[in-house]
């Protein structure tokens, strides 16, 4: 995690903030161990198709194959949760992310950062969102990532 969080920051991106780690059981495919999960705060001067191009690059680099089950196991996965109040609705990429609301594994780290934030389309906040969720088990992680430098 600690290496796509460097990798993220670039010459036309920069990292703002960075969420606390979450541990959170498998949603789908259930037979797999636990996943970490974080949100992370971001200005781009890159447009959405081409920030999920480097994204795809960075999980590429740190060993993510899409072989393999659907939701199934994976070195990295960075999705682009929200690209400020832009909407995209392509066959490569959806923003807001189609599910988010739905996740508390993205919800939670979310609120960390910005309780109040609308969501784009439902136009309800993070903190309404992750309190009209119930079910999948999480729990924060003891541990920061650090945030990288120039």
């Amino acid at each position: 995690m600690q290496s796509a969080l460097d990798r993220l920051r670039g010459r036309d991106r920069a990292i703002q903030r960075v969420s606390p780690v979450y541990e959170t059981e498998p949603v789908d495919f259930k037979e797999q161990r636990a996943f970490l999960n974080l949100v992370v705060e971001a200005q781009t001067e890159l447009f959405p198709m081409m920030l999920l191009s480097r994204v795809q690059k960075i999980e590429l680099q740190l060993g993510r194959r899409r072989a393999g089950p659907p939701k199934g196991p994976r070195t990295i996965d960075i999705d682009i949760l929200l690209y400020g109040g832009a909407r995209v609705h392509s066959a490569r990429l959806e923003i807001p992310h189609p599910r988010m609301h739905e996740r508390r594994f993205v919800l939670a780290p979310m609120v960390e950062l910005s309780p109040d934030l609308r969501h784009p389309e439902l136009r309800r906040t993070m903190r309404d969102l992750l309190a009209g969720l119930a079910g999948q088990k999480i729990r924060k992680v003891d541990f920061r990532l650090l945030l990288p430098t120039s």
